[in-house]
């Protein structure tokens, strides 16, 4: 911006300039020959006055000074010179003067003036005077050079000016962008500081008040959030102590499943909201945990938990297995929740055989979750909360894996319609051969 500013004010004061400059540097050239020729018709009327008629029998003739480096004479009709000095015989403009007319004009290099003598309404004689252009054309000069001298002094000082100018204007904008991106950062307590520009602290006023506004919107968010967690953690855990002392007391071989399927469930909410409570907390780019789970274990796990209830609807679930081994590896809850949202979704929503397999993509693992279904809709509306309807998602559910997926540094899209198909990118870390695992 500084740069700009510069340029623009720097540009406004050179069209300045030139459109001054030049009309006054031809008005200072046609001045000074004008007055050097004032000069030298003022010194030939002088020198006419004085010029007696009897010069023509002999009558010595006085003419006054010639003007500075010039030179006047006095010329008869037969333009032969009579006194002063001048070329010998007269010249063009010497012959016109003896028309009885005042001649302005140049000869050669020279300026001259002739002015008519008359006596009894005859013309009786001429007198010339000249000087060199030259003397005039230095001067031209000398006044063109003060005045070169004097724009480039304007164009320093406009140039200083501009960059003061710059700097006064720049400095809030920058610090507004320093505050900008430190809330980008995290920091919601930056503020902007107030300047001497008027228009830029409204909009410092602006930020600062919308920033208060979003603030304090994170900060209920976060005390709901985590007075909702703490509320359903408390009864969860509660739920699961009693389900635990069950499974230890009952013998009945009959209800021993159930409580331990229930405990497994109570155990996956639990997580679950664990994994809520970590996103609500989520901003910016937070440092997150080390992968923890190979790929290959997270598949099994997740398809031992969901093969009975697509079994139950009378549908399969088939989980493909990397081929790379222990070595990939992902965050394994906030994962699990995801490929969960998924397989519910294409559980309630889609239809015939259902298939989790993962690829490895390098710095990646891609989780593809396919069903024979079909997805309606558009797609960009397809993640947004509250969104529901057969094949368009549950409610929260899409929008919740997407959220999860972004705090990993992933990204969840739907990559198939017909048949639908849902993609989950997400960077992975790989163990280098031969180290260990110290925890």
């Amino acid at each position: 911006m500084r740069q700009r500013v510069v340029r623009v004010a720097l540009t406004a004061a050179l069209v300045a300039v030139v459109l001054l400059a030049v009309p006054l540097a031809l008005a200072i050239r046609s001045s000074l020959y004008a007055d050097q020729r004032d000069t030298l018709e003022r010194a030939a009327l002088s020198g006419a006055v004085r010029v007696s008629p009897d010069y023509v029998t002999g009558d010595p003739v006085e003419l006054p000074a010639p003007p500075p480096d010039g030179r006047l004479g006095l010329y008869d009709p037969s333009l032969r010179l009579r006194a002063g000095t001048g070329p010998h015989t007269g010249d063009t403009a010497v012959r016109r003067a003896l028309a009885a007319e005042v001649v302005r004009g140049r000869a050669g290099s020279d300026l001259v003036v002739a002015v008519p003598v008359s006596h009894a309404e005859h013309v009786i004689g001429v007198v010339r005077a000249s000087s060199p252009a030259a003397a005039v054309r230095d001067r031209v000069l000398i006044a063109w050079a003060v005045l070169a001298g004097v724009c480039a002094l304007a164009l320093t000082v406009a140039v200083l000016v501009a960059r003061r100018q710059a700097r006064v204007l720049a400095a809030p904008l920058e610090d507004l962008s320093r505050h900008c991106r430190a809330v980008t950062a995290g920091d919601l307590s930056a503020r902007a500081a107030p300047s001497s520009v008027a228009e830029i602290d409204q909009v410092a006023r602006t930020h600062n008040e919308m920033l208060h506004s979003v603030t304090e919107l994170l900060r209920h968010e976060r005390d709901f959030t985590a007075n909702a967690s703490h509320q359903l953690r408390t009864p969860l855990t509660g739920l699961q102590l009693t389900l635990e002392a069950g499974i230890a007391q009952d013998d009945d071989a009959r209800l021993r499943p159930a409580l331990e399927e229930a405990l497994a469930t109570t155990r996956r909410l639990h997580r679950t909201v664990e994994e809520v409570l970590r996103l609500s907390r989520f901003h910016g780019l937070p440092r997150r945990p080390a992968p923890d789970t190979p790929v290959s274990q997270l598949l099994r796990e997740t398809e031992e938990r969901w093969h009975g209830l697509f079994a139950r609807d009378g549908r399969r679930l088939e989980a493909g297995a990397l081929v790379t081994g222990e070595d990939v590896r992902v965050l394994g809850a906030p994962v699990t929740e995801i490929l969960g949202v998924l397989l519910e979704n294409a559980r309630v929503h889609g239809r015939g055989t259902v298939r989790l397999t993962a690829r490895d993509l390098g710095e990646a693992v891609a989780f593809d979750v396919t069903d024979e279904g079909a997805v309606d809709g558009e797609a960009a509306r397809l993640f947004d909360r509250g969104r529901t309807g057969a094949g368009e998602g549950s409610g929260i559910g899409l929008a919740l894996a997407r959220d999860l997926a972004v705090s990993l540094g992933g990204r969840l899209s739907l990559t198939g319609r017909r048949p639908a198909a849902f993609t989950l990118l997400i960077p992975v870390r790989r163990e280098e051969p031969g180290s260990e695992d110290d925890g």
